[in-house]
C-alpha cells in the first residue's frame, strides 16, 4: 500500500497516511478552516496519478482550465487536436465528459470494425458510455439513456419522450458527470472529490458514490466536504479534520482520525466547530432551557445540546476516548431526577456533570437565583424567598407520598436490573430468583424510608434537599416566583435569568456562582466569562 504525503503542519511536521486501492479518505473542517487549501496543497505534493472531480466546477463555466495531467480538460485539448469532429465551442466539463463519452464510444466502434474488416462474430468491446449507461440505470431504474445520432440522450418508462441533458436537473447531470469522468481517470489514481454531496438529495448520496468507486477500483479516494450527510453516510473512512490555516507559514493545524472510529452526526458537527472544550446537554437545542441557560453559565465551553440523557452519557464517552485525537476536554450535563449517591457518583467519575437538584427548573429556584431577580425588580430579597420557600415546602408536602413512590419505583427499576442480569443454569433457578427479588429489595421499607426522610425535609424547612428530590415541573408557577419578583409569569421569569446572565453584571455572577456551586464546581477554577462568545438567542 502507498503512502501520501500530507501538507505541512503548524509545528513543521508532515503526516503521512496510506493509500491504495478502494481507500477512503475524507478531509472535513469549519467553513473558513482552510479546507480547499489544504486539498490543493495535499494534491500538489502526492506523487500518485492525481485525477479531481467537481461538479460545481463542471456544471458550470468556468475560464480556467484543470492543468493537471489526464484532466478532463486535457483529454479533450488533447482530443480536438487529433480530431476534426471535437468541437472547441464546448465550454463546460459536464459537457466536455459528454463529448468524451461519445467519441470514445466512435472510437470503440471503429476499432472494432478495423479488427474485425469481414463482419466477424467477435463481441463490440464494452464503452465508456456503456458502463455509464448501465450504472445509471441502476441508480435511476425506470430512466434510460439512449444513443442518437451522434447525441445522448433520455427516456422515462411509459413514455415515448426523448429529451437531452439540457432538461436534467442539476442533480441528475452532476451524477451523470461523475459516472462519465470516473472513466477517464488516470489507472491507480488518486481521485480528489470536492463537495460530493453538491446537488445530491441525502437519500441517494451514499448509493452514488458507492458506485462511482465500483466503477473504478483500482483508484482511492479523498473527500473534501463539510456536509454531515455524507460523513455519516460513509463507511470505512480515514477522516483528516482541518482545523485552522496560517497564511503566513502556509501551514494547517490538522488531526488524522485513527482509522475505524466511529462518531455520530453530533459528533462530527462538534468537532468541525469547536475551538473550546465541549458540553454536552440535554434538551432541544432551541427551545429548551438548558439550552438557554447552560451556554451563558458554562462560558468557557462550546454547549450542544443532544436530546436525551444517553445520547448526553454516550456522547461524552466517545469524545473522551477520542482526546488523543482532538485534544479537547469533554463534559456532560444529566439532569439528577431520582438519582441516589452511587449513581450520580458514576457519572461525575465519567465526566458527567449532575446538579443537586433534580431537575432544570430547579436550578432556577436557587436561593441567590431567586435573590438575583428580586433585588433586579427592586422587590425585597428576604420577603420574596421566605414566600418562595414556604409555598414550595407546603406543595412538597402535598406530593410526599406521590414523591416517594416515584424514587420507590425508579431505585426498584435498577435494582432490578443489576439482580436480574445473571446465569441461571435453568428457567426453574431464574423464576425462583424472580419470587425471591421482591422479599430482598423490599420497595415497601423502601417507599417508607422515602416518606420518612421527605417529611423530615419539611419539619426541617430544608428547601436544597427537597430541591434535590422533588421532580415537579409546575414547581415554578406553584410558587409565584414570577409574581412575588415582579413579572408576569413563568416565562416572563426564565426570560429575567437568561437577561440577567446576558447583561453580565453584578447579579450575573451571583447566579453564576449559585449554578457552579449547584454542581459542586469551583468557580475559581473557571475561566471568567467572555460575553463575545455568548450568542444571542
Amino acid at each position: 500500500m502507498a503512502t501520501l504525503l500530507l501538507p505541512p503542519k503548524l509545528d513543521g511536521g508532515r503526516d503521512k497516511i496510506s493509500c491504495g486501492p478502494g481507500r477512503r479518505i475524507v478531509i472535513i473542517g469549519a467553513n473558513g478552516a482552510g479546507k480547499s487549501r489544504f486539498t490543493e496543497r495535499f494534491i500538489a505534493d502526492t506523487e500518485m496519478p492525481v485525477f479531481r472531480l467537481s461538479a460545481l466546477n463542471a456544471l458550470y463555466h468556468r475560464s480556467d482550465s484543470d492543468m493537471l495531467p489526464g484532466s478532463i480538460d486535457m483529454i479533450y485539448r488533447e482530443s480536438m487536436a487529433n480530431s476534426p469532429i471535437m468541437k472547441d465551442s464546448v465550454d463546460t466539463r459536464f459537457e466536455r465528459v459528454c463529448s468524451l463519452l461519445i467519441y470514445d464510444e466512435l472510437i470503440n466502434l471503429l476499432s472494432y470494425k478495423a479488427r474485425n474488416p469481414g463482419g466477424g462474430h467477435k463481441e463490440l468491446p464494452e464503452s465508456k458510455l456503456d458502463r455509464v449507461i448501465r450504472a445509471w440505470q441502476e441508480v435511476f431504474p425506470g430512466n434510460k439513456v439512449l444513443r442518437d445520432r451522434g447525441a445522448i440522450l433520455f427516456s422515462r418508462e411509459l413514455s415515448d419522450d426523448k429529451y437531452t441533458t439540457v432538461r436534467l436537473s442539476d442533480g441528475e447531470k452532476a451524477v451523470l458527470y461523475y459516472f462519465g469522468a470516473v472513466q477517464f481517470a488516470p489507472k491507480g489514481a488518486v481521485v480528489f472529490v470536492d463537495s460530493p454531496g453538491m446537488f445530491l438529495h441525502p437519500s441517494i448520496l451514499s448509493a452514488i458514490w458507492d458506485r462511482v468507486e465500483m466503477m473504478r477500483p483500482d483508484c482511492s479516494w479523498v473527500y473534501t466536504t463539510h456536509e454531515m450527510e455524507f460523513l455519516t453516510s460513509n463507511r470505512d473512512k480515514q477522516v483528516i479534520w482541518v482545523r485552522y490555516f496560517d497564511s503566513a507559514a502556509s501551514a494547517w493545524d490538522y488531526a488524522v482520525l485513527p482509522p475505524g472510529a466511529e462518531m455520530s452526526e453530533e459528533l462530527y458537527m462538534t468537532l468541525v466547530g469547536a475551538r473550546k472544550p465541549v458540553l454536552f446537554i440535554e434538551g432541544d437545542p432551541q427551545r429548551s432551557i438548558d439550552a438557554k441557560l447552560y451556554p451563558l453559565v458554562f462560558t468557557n465551553y462550546t454547549v450542544r445540546s443532544l436530546g436525551s440523557c444517553n445520547k448526553v452519557i454516550e456522547a461524552t464517552r466517545t469524545f473522551n476516548d477520542l482526546n488523543y485525537f482532538h485534544h479537547l476536554d469533554s463534559h456532560g450535563i444529566v439532569d439528577r431526577d431520582r438519582r441516589d449517591e452511587n449513581e450520580v457518583g458514576y457519572l461525575r467519575d465519567k465526566k458527567i456533570f449532575v446538579p443537586d437538584v433534580a431537575e432544570i427548573e430547579n436550578i432556577l429556584m436557587l436561593e441567590d437565583v431567586i435573590r438575583a431577580v428580586a433585588r433586579r425588580h427592586g422587590k425585597k430579597e428576604d420577603r420574596v424567598f421566605e414566600h418562595v420557600k414556604k409555598s414550595i415546602l407546603k406543595q412538597f408536602h402535598s406530593d410526599i407520598r406521590q414523591q416517594a413512590l416515584l424514587h420507590t419505583r425508579h431505585r426498584v427499576k435498577r435494582m432490578m436490573e443489576y439482580r436480574i442480569d445473571g446465569r441461571f443454569p435453568d428457567i426453574n433457578k431464574l423464576e425462583e430468583h424472580i419470587r425471591n427479588i421482591v422479599y430482598e429489595i423490599r420497595p415497601r421499607e423502601m417507599y417508607e424510608r422515602f416518606c420518612r426522610d421527605f417529611n423530615r425535609y419539611v419539619a426541617a424547612g430544608d428547601y436544597a434537599s427537597v430541591l434535590r428530590v422533588y421532580n415537579q415541573k409546575s414547581m415554578l408557577p406553584g410558587s409565584n416566583v414570577a409574581g412575588l419578583c415582579g413579572l408576569t409569569n413563568k416565562n416572563a421569569y426564565i426570560q429575567e435569568v437568561i437577561n440577567i446572565l446576558k447583561e453580565n453584571g453584578r447579579d450575573a455572577e451571583r447566579v453564576r456562582r449559585a449554578v457552579m456551586n449547584c454542581f459542586g464546581i469551583d468557580e475559581a477554577a473557571a475561566p471568567s466569562p467572555d460575553m463575545k462568545d455568548i450568542e444571542d438567542d
